[in-house]
Order: C-alpha cells, then sequence, then structure tokens
C-alpha cells in the first residue's frame, strides 16, 4: 500500500534549463508586481487622508458641543446654587476651582503620555543592534 504512491518523475534536462527562464520570468514580473502595489499603496493614502481630514473636522465639532454643553452644565449648576442661596462670589469661585483642577488634572496627564510619542521600545530595538545575539545568548543557557 505504501509503495502504490507515483514516484515523481525525474528532471529531464528543458525543465533544468527553463529553471532560469522562469527565474527571469520572475525578476521580468516584478517592476509590475512593485508598482501595483506602489498604486495601491497611493490609493490607500488618499483614502486615508480623507478621513484624517473628516475626523479631525469631526473632533472638532465634537469638541465644540461639548464645549457648549460644559458652559450649559456650569450655568445650571449655578442657577441651582443661586437657588439655595449661596452667592455669586462662591459659585464662580467654585466653578473656577472645578476647571482648573480638570486642566490641571488633563495637564499632568499629557505629560506623563508625552514620553510615547518618541516610540521608546521602536527607538531601542532599532538602536540595539546586539540584542538578538544576546537573546539567543539567553535561549541557549536557559535551555
Amino acid at each position: 500500500m505504501v509503495d502504490d504512491a507515483p514516484t515523481p518523475p525525474e528532471a529531464t534536462p528543458d525543465e533544468v534549463v527553463s529553471l532560469p527562464k522562469a527565474i527571469g520570468a520572475l525578476f521580468a514580473d516584478l517592476p509590475g508586481l512593485l508598482t501595483d502595489r506602489v498604486h495601491l499603496l497611493a490609493l490607500e493614502l488618499r483614502r486615508a487622508s480623507a478621513a484624517l481630514g473628516q475626523m479631525v473636522a469631526l473632533g472638532l465639532l465634537a469638541a465644540i458641543l461639548f464645549a457648549t454643553a460644559w458652559i450649559t452644565l456650569w450655568v445650571g449648576l449655578a442657577a441651582a446654587f443661586l437657588a439655595v442661596g449661596l452667592a455669586w462670589p462662591w459659585i464662580v469661585l467654585l466653578v473656577l476651582f472645578v476647571n482648573l483642577a480638570a486642566a490641571v488634572w488633563a495637564m499632568l496627564r499629557v505629560k506623563a503620555l508625552a514620553p510615547l510619542l518618541a516610540l521608546p521600545a521602536t527607538l531601542r530595538r532599532l538602536s540595539d543592534s546586539d540584542a538578538f545575539e544576546r537573546h539567543e545568548e539567553s535561549d541557549t543557557s536557559h535551555g
């Protein structure tokens, strides 16, 4: 049963000679393949830039609407505090304190996130040329 499988035919001299032709044909097709990929990249970049423009515009619109809602919230809270008898100066101080505290928190968060913009892991990986050899050494010493 195992011997029932047909054995592959041996390569004829024409097939051996055709290998360089096949490689040549592959190299001849290579510019077309690259051109197609570059064209696809250009089309996708155009679509991505249009999407980015829409995202920025919608983000700006959302920020304006959020700011309007935030102001409306504080006007409502100020009216409620006035209704319970709190004086205007205290209301203004409360609104100022809450907004400044939120702004300080946001700035501290931005400051904490800023180092990530430098792509630290990628820079370490790209600048550490012997990392692969050290990784191989650690694998052989543990295994």
